[in-house]
């Protein structure tokens, strides 16, 4: 998960911004994605993770602040830096506590918008590091011991929490059967056992039924790999 740390995305409707945004943040190591109003902000915001988002206020869909109030209702917690020509106190006031992270007022230095990304980006890195494991749009909190997909909380018990959370931790790779036994039951003996097939397949339903797409996938004859799609 170390490439996610320098991803953000960028809202922002005024092409000249939004090609210097992209061009600046590109040059400077980071994977940026665009969305150009408040519908398709939402969108990328709910099914990618990024380590920081720029909002612009101004939409011609949808409000700015509307936007971030509804990522955060849906359990979207990446830091947001809104960049607004509405520079008042007021409006800076209004964008801090309807969920911003800081606040810059256009025009600004690309330095300082620069600095204020990294050290977003920082806080959101150690936030995930310490307390969050995510893939796609599924989010395990450790010390809550949660676990929601777009916002919606999934209720797992223990031992099918410990089972999600090892896949996870290993994203992308094929986890044997075996191993699941060994880190997860603490057991060493025959893997050719249903229990783990029991147990995934109880998970698979919680995590996956009636969402956009499958996280938890068979590997026939070997064991069971967690990856959402590129």
């Amino acid at each position: 998960m170390t490439g996610i740390r320098r991803r953000i995305l960028v809202v922002e409707d005024d092409p000249e911004t939004a090609g210097q945004l992209v061009e600046s943040l590109s040059t400077n190591g980071y994977q940026v994605d665009l969305a150009v109003n408040g519908n398709e902000a939402l969108s990328r915001g709910r099914s990618a993770e990024y380590a920081v988002m720029t909002i612009d206020r101004l939409l011609p869909d949808i409000d700015g602040l509307a936007v971030m109030q509804r990522l955060r209702e849906e359990g979207i917690v990446t830091p947001v830096l809104i960049v607004s020509a509405l520079g008042e106190i007021d409006d800076r006031v209004r964008g801090l506590r309807g969920g911003g992270d800081d606040y810059l007022v256009k025009p600004f230095a690309f330095a300082e918008l620069l600095a204020r990304v990294e050290a977003l980006a920082r806080r959101s890195a150690t936030m995930v590091k310490e307390t969050l494991l995510r893939v796609g749009d599924l989010e395990m909190d450790l010390v809550s011991r949660t676990v929601s997909r777009r916002g919606r909380e999934i209720k797992l018990l223990p031992r099918e929490f410990q089972l999600l959370e090892y896949l996870v931790r290993h994203e992308g790779r094929v986890v044997p059967r075996a191993m699941l036994l060994q880190h997860v039951w603490d057991l060493h003996f025959d893997p050719t056992t249903n229990t783990i097939d029991v147990y995934v397949g109880r998970v698979r339903r919680k995590v996956d039924d009636r969402q956009a797409y499958p996280l938890i996938h068979t590997i026939r004859g070997v064991g069971y790999c967690v990856r959402a799609p590129r």
